[in-house]
């Protein structure tokens, strides 16, 4: 059995605001393996920038327990600190310093010797693809290589465990892509676990072999995109008709076929169900046995944001435009105790 870098047992965090409890994070338990790529799905306000302050020991949980490469938060801080990476939504280090003397800072404050700080630094600037402008101010840099150098402020240590939180937010799709790259790189060059939140539905569905959707401070959610999406949702069928009278009697055809509801939308129709690659032709060739020709048959492979309808619904989008409306802070404004722990506020580094 692999081991468990992370062990959590009804984690749960309460907010006081204007004298009213927030629960921010309710009764979350979980593991995490080594060498596993996580991704932490939900709406803004849903608790997971909050999980992550918890298990990395920048805010204490008010209640429940939970353990960091074998430290405790409550207890051992100090030890789960000094054998993770955090890298915070914020952007990176001194303005003033150049790339490399920026890591080489690094190294230095978490105790590294010269030497172990320039090797390492060096191995980061190639794995990270930052030699092109590893002598820049930071000031220079683009926001992708900003973050990719946020990441490698995190490794500079070499922990078995980082923290990334909405990584990829504010980047152009190319940023965004090549930082995944980099990313996935974490794994198979420094054999590095990542727990990652964001609210990218489709990055989370192609990068991470685990995905936890949490709502409302409670994780509602916890497997492979693909079997999620198998048990949660469904492929969407679409059937096309000449007028609405066609699609009410291929309605009562499909209906035969499937247990699941048949939406009428005009003169089309449409069905979610778990097989749809096998269903659609099925389908079609009932219809032409009605009598009911199909101008058009679609099939749609469902995404996590179908998971999440299923499971609560609404959109992601819905919920976090709710959580808007609803006068709830983004979790990078959190209430004033989330910051009781010493943070850097521009490098998201541990101190």
């Amino acid at each position: 059995m692999n081991e468990s870098l992370i062990e959590t047992e009804a984690l749960t965090k309460v907010f006081t605001v204007k004298k009213t409890p927030v629960h921010a994070v309710t009764d979350v338990s979980f593991t995490a393996a080594r060498g596993e790529l996580v991704a932490f799905l939900g709406p803004n306000g849903a608790g997971k920038s909050t999980t992550l302050r918890m298990l990395t020991t920048l805010i204490p949980p008010t209640s429940g327990r939970a353990k960091v490469v074998g430290h405790d938060i409550r207890t051992d801080a100090a030890g789960v600190r000094a054998r993770i990476g955090y890298v915070g939504q914020l952007t990176s280090g001194s303005f003033s310093q150049r790339v490399r003397d920026e890591l080489l800072s690094q190294g230095a404050f978490y105790g590294l010797s010269r030497r172990d700080s320039v090797r390492r630094a060096d191995e980061l600037i190639e794995s990270l693809d930052l030699a092109s402008f590893a002598t820049r101010s930071v000031q220079q840099l683009s926001g992708g290589q900003k973050r990719r150098l946020d990441i490698a402020l995190g490794l500079m240590h070499a922990p078995p465990l980082i923290f990334l939180d909405e990584p990829s937010t504010g980047l152009d799709p190319q940023s965004r892509a090549n930082l995944w790259e980099h990313i996935l790189d974490l794994r198979t060059q420094h054999g590095t676990t990542v727990f990652l939140t964001t609210h990218y539905l489709e990055e989370a569905d192609r990068y991470a072999e685990r995905v936890m959707v949490m709502d409302k401070g409670r994780i509602i959610a916890d497997d492979d995109a693909a079997s999620l999406k198998a048990t949660l949702a469904g492929d969407v069928l679409t059937f096309g008709f000449a007028d609405a009278a066609e699609a009410v009697s291929a309605r009562a055809v499909v209906a035969r076929l499937t247990s699941a509801e048949v939406a009428v939308d005009d003169a089309s129709i449409s069905v979610a169900v778990q097989d749809g690659d096998r269903l659609l032709p099925v389908i079609v060739r009932e219809l032409d046995a009605a009598g009911v020709v199909a101008r058009r048959a679609t099939g749609v492979p469902p995404t996590l944001d179908d998971v999440f309808l299923a499971l609560t619904g609404r959109t992601l989008r819905e919920a976090g435009e709710g959580a808007d409306a609803a006068g709830e802070a983004p979790e990078s404004s959190a209430p004033a105790d989330t910051r009781t722990a010493s943070e850097n506020s521009t490098t998201g580094v541990l101190s």
